[in-house]
């Protein structure tokens, strides 16, 4: 078996699979094997999730790689499969709608080519603090320990993106698109989220103290679509106006 095989079987994938299908094992690989959510008092997972995190990562930038070089290995046997990432805790149904409300938002304007443009200049910074990114294309972005706090991301389109243990203090995400966006021990204190798509969005472990999240999208009716495990709401403006206590 060759690197690029072992590549795709690592993140379970068939040869051949799309950028999106990559994109999306990985995040799910990241997410159930980042040391974080590894008990402290257990050095040997511990170590075994940094191993398996080095190899997850090493598969996905082999694949991006061998895409660029045009190496990337077709299918015979099997049909293409669908592009659309797989959903663990909610339906295909329920999150198509919310998907599908924000869609607009997600066309180029002369505004998110502005904020795109000073995404690039700074992306290489850890300080992003104060930065303006209304309605820039963040899709899949790693912003992972960031400082985004006092940031501007209204409608910015953040879906599938991993920010975890971002700052968003103070930021400004109205009506921004967090669609399964990765929060995992994320701050964002007196955060703006009101009218924000929160569907399939993770803040396990996340401070949202004080933040305001009047109109935001959550799930359907009668199911909540966040997963808010571990979650700090103290103080926090509620979707339907009422304040955590």
């Amino acid at each position: 078996m060759d690197e690029l095989e072992q590549s795709y079987r690592i993140l379970g994938l068939e040869p051949g699979a799309s950028v999106e299908e990559v994109n999306q094992a990985y995040k799910d690989l990241v997410f159930v094997w980042h040391p974080d959510r590894i008990p402290k008092d257990n050095p040997r997972l511990q170590q075994k999730a940094e191993e398996k995190l080095k190899e997850i990562n090493h598969a996905r930038d082999k694949l991006r790689s061998a895409r660029r070089e045009g190496k990337t290995q077709k299918s015979q046997s099997q049909p293409k499969k669908s592009q659309e990432p797989s959903r663990s805790y909610y339906s295909r149904r329920e999150t198509q709608n919310s998907s599908q409300s924000y869609s607009k938002r997600e066309t180029q304007n002369q505004s998110q080519s502005s904020s795109q443009s000073q995404y690039q200049e700074r992306k290489q910074s850890s300080d992003l603090s104060g930065a303006d990114f209304r309605g820039a294309n963040l899709k899949e972005r790693d912003l992972s320990g960031r400082n985004l706090s006092e940031a501007n991301l209204s409608e910015a389109n953040l879906t599938d993106a991993f920010m975890h243990k971002v700052n968003l203090n103070g930021a400004n995400l109205e009506r921004a698109n967090l669609f399964r966006a990765n929060l995992l021990q994320a701050s964002l204190k007196n955060a703006n989220l009101r009218e924000t798509n929160l569907v399939g969005a993770d803040f396990s472990g996340a401070d949202l103290s004080g933040a305001d999240l009047r109109g935001a999208i959550v799930g359907t009716r009668d199911r909540v679509l966040v997963k808010l495990t571990g979650a700090k709401l103290t103080g926090a403006i509620l979707p339907d106006g009422t304040i955590y206590v």
